[in-house]
């Protein structure tokens, strides 16, 4: 626990000017980012009497190490740079949302020349119309069935669309009516997008338009007695109705608006958001979030605003936001969201009327919200926190490991060894710290040499990091340069970030348990690599697979825990954990080598020439044994080029041929034979089905 004394800058040295400030921890990781009017006034709060100080905000400058800060010139650019470091760097101590789920938008890709209605979810797309966000997928494949009867606009991949076109026959939608079938040309490129126009026009709201035209439409063939007609615009009637019954309209005057409000108590604060397009309730999205020091409600709904619009542009961001409390100073976020917008945008707390009305409703679901997640997790932590306790007993370990990593191999029949890291912190995944190793220091399949590798490596890397940064130095030598080593790109191994750099580092912090999938064999080569590394202070445990036994290093007998200990459940997890992400890795590699052939070793040809080759050819036996003028005659390959094949395919030994062994009949090479990539599928290569992963 750092005294926050001895950081502190000195006077004077501290702008009175706006700008952004960070606080390091010991290992120059951020792990607070914020912003201010007037840096010497903010930062003087954070170095007062620890007493005085709110729990979180005395737990945050005790782990700080260090303080820095950039001057700007506005209030707006502190808050564009705020945002902007909070994304990079991904502070610990900061605010920030626990649900990070990327919520569904129906989408209508009219960047196409045949325009898509589908769910999308991630960042946006130019050229791409958003509706949303809504709460489940199904809401979204809800409202879009009820619409194409009356707009059949296309909904399928573009390989059914290709697939379709090719055959002549359209997919099902096509046949009952719920797509126009552009890809059979039943309608033109022109006419198809019409009907995407008008689909969004109305999911904007323009619905009254469509429906006293349907409305019409079907008087008329009623008067001329085309009653089938008129029986079909009916029930288009009634599915529009019933899309629109699904957002019953909330505020009158087709507003646009965002509401925001805020559920709170001392330690933790839920968000929830309404979106209100043309006066219906479009979408809504909700996030919990860890108070990290005492902050005002303008305080959250100023990060709110933050998160919501930080990447948005134009017409995401409405007219109109309304909350429950204004930040402050207010001038600086209105003119930031101004500037998103490229219009003026209004934000203000609802006072009177159906908006106030609305606002209630959704301070109703915060404060819901709130509930549902201190009742999950107040279960969750309680569980988390006895695990690791059992842990920390059966192992004999000073205090519960609160970083614990686990580590396993994983091969096909000694081929393809690879090794699999994975992080849990305070007992929950941390996937951005999982790690794949390849194995380099011998071929062939041997378990315990591959944990002593992989142990070697990933500690040897953490005191690099370590010295780097000036916490351990090595006896006589310390300070002085250590020649890099370089990989084949020309990078530096194991560099990890610059000092001025806060993101987090590939091998910069200790777990203070390390996991293994093995015995005792696995756990003493572990333990030895740690001990030949001088390291002495980091735990090492195996997890046996066959009685779910836990082996200690230098002991004749497995430490058995209880089958319902939570601690046993946690280490399974871990364990099951390393295997999924080194079975992952080993399998991507696998269907990497059974792609490659001998073309792969030809300098700069390729996918697409290797592509031509093969189509021209039709297997890679007839390339082989083309001339190098009929090379020359596939399109893009010179002379030099069809010389450089022909040398690399009389340097690859054919394997030999396969021989029925019913008729002794030889089997020839399938024509065309290809990988996934579009690359000739290596002769010989094993059956994936063969061997067992390990």
């Amino acid at each position: 626990m750092a005294d926050p004394s001895s950081y502190r800058p000195k006077p004077g040295e501290i702008p009175d000017s706006p700008g952004v400030y960070r606080f390091r921890d010991e290992h120059r990781r951020v792990i607070y980012v914020g912003k201010a009017k007037s840096l010497r006034q903010r930062l003087a709060n954070y170095f007062q009497d620890l007493a005085g100080l709110h729990p979180r905000t005395r737990s945050m400058v005790t782990t700080a190490a260090s303080v820095e800060w950039t001057v700007v010139s506005t209030e707006v650019e502190a808050l564009q740079l705020e945002y902007s470091w909070i994304k990079e760097y991904d502070p610990r101590f900061n605010v920030k949302y626990r649900d990070d789920k990327s919520y569904p938008y129906l989408a209508v890709t009219m960047n196409e020349e045949y325009p898509r209605v589908q769910v999308m979810r991630g960042h946006k797309k130019k050229g791409v119309r958003y509706f949303g966000p809504y709460a489940h997928a199904w809401a979204i494949r809800d409202t879009v069935d009820l619409l194409l009867r009356v707009f059949p606009v296309r909904t399928c991949s573009a390989g059914v669309f290709k697939n379709a076109a090719r055959t002549g026959r359209p997919c099902l939608l096509g046949y009952i009516g719920k797509c126009s079938a552009p890809c059979v040309d039943r309608v033109s490129a022109e006419e198809h997008r019409e009907l995407a126009d008008e689909f969004c026009d109305f999911m904007t709201g323009r619905t009254n338009t469509y429906i006293r035209r349907l409305e019409k439409q079907m008087a008329e063939a009623a008067d001329e007695m085309e009653y089938e007609r008129a029986a079909r615009l009916r029930d288009d009637i009634g599915a529009l109705k019933k899309a629109m019954e699904k957002n019953a309209v909330v505020l009158a005057d087709a507003t646009d608006a965002d509401l925001i409000a805020v559920a709170e108590d001392e330690l933790e604060a839920a968000v929830q958001i309404f979106h209100v397009r043309g006066g219906r309730v479009r979408g809504q999205r909700g996030w919990v979030t860890d108070k990290v020091e005492e902050i005002t409600t303008g305080a959250l709904v100023e990060h709110a605003l933050q998160q919501l619009y930080g990447e948005e542009t134009g017409d995401a961001v409405p007219k109109e936001v309304l909350v429950p409390a204004l930040p402050d100073p207010l001038e600086p976020v209105q003119e930031w969201l101004t500037g998103r917008r490229g219009s003026g945008v209004s934000l203000r707390i609802p006072q009177r009327g159906d908006k106030k009305a609305l606002m209630e409703t959704v301070q109703r679901n915060a404060q819901q919200a709130l509930v549902l997640h201190k009742t999950k997790r107040a279960s969750d932590l309680t569980t988390r926190s006895r695990a690791l306790e059992e842990i920390a007993d059966a192992l004999d370990l000073d205090s519960a490991p609160l970083r614990v990593e686990c580590y396993d191999i994983s091969h096909l029949q000694g081929d393809d060894v690879v090794a699999s890291m994975v992080v849990f912190e305070d007992g929950l995944a941390r996937k951005s710290e999982y790690r794949r190793f390849q194995i380099k220091g011998f071929a062939g399949q041997d378990d315990v040499r591959s944990m002593h590798e992989v142990i070697t490596r990933r500690f040897r890397r953490y005191l690099a990091e370590k010295e780097k940064t000036g916490e351990w130095t090595d006896g006589e030598n310390a300070g002085a340069p250590e020649t890099p080593e370089i990989d084949g790109k020309g990078e530096i191994v194991g560099a990890g970030p610059t000092e001025d750099d806060g993101r987090p580092k590939k091998f910069a912090y200790p777990p203070q348990l390390v996991v293994v999938d093995g015995g005792a064999p696995q756990v003493a080569a572990a333990r030895r690599a740690l001990d030949e590394l001088g390291i002495d202070d980091i735990a090492v445990c195996g997890l046996a697979k066959r009685l779910e036994e836990v082996w200690l290093p230098g002991d004749d007998d497995p430490v058995v825990l209880p089958r319902t200990s939570e601690g046993l459940y946690l280490l399974q997890r871990v364990r099951d954990e390393a295997h999924r992400f080194a079975i992952t890795y080993q399998r991507t590699k696998r269907s990497k080598r059974f792609r490659s052939s001998p073309l792969d070793d030809v300098p700069g040809l390729g996918d697409t020439r290797k592509q031509a080759l093969l189509k021209h050819f039709g297997s890679l036996k007839k390339l082989r044994s083309a001339t190098i003028d009929q090379i020359c005659e596939v399109p893009g390959i010179g002379r030099k080029t069809a010389e450089t094949i022909a040398v690399a395919l009389a340097r690859s030994a054919p394997a030999a041929p396969a021989v029925n062994t019913a008729t002794g009949e030889i089997m020839e090479e399938e024509p065309g034979t290809m990988g996934s990539s579009g690359e000739p599928v290596a002769a010989g290569a094993p059956d994936e089905r063969r061997g067992q992963e390990t």
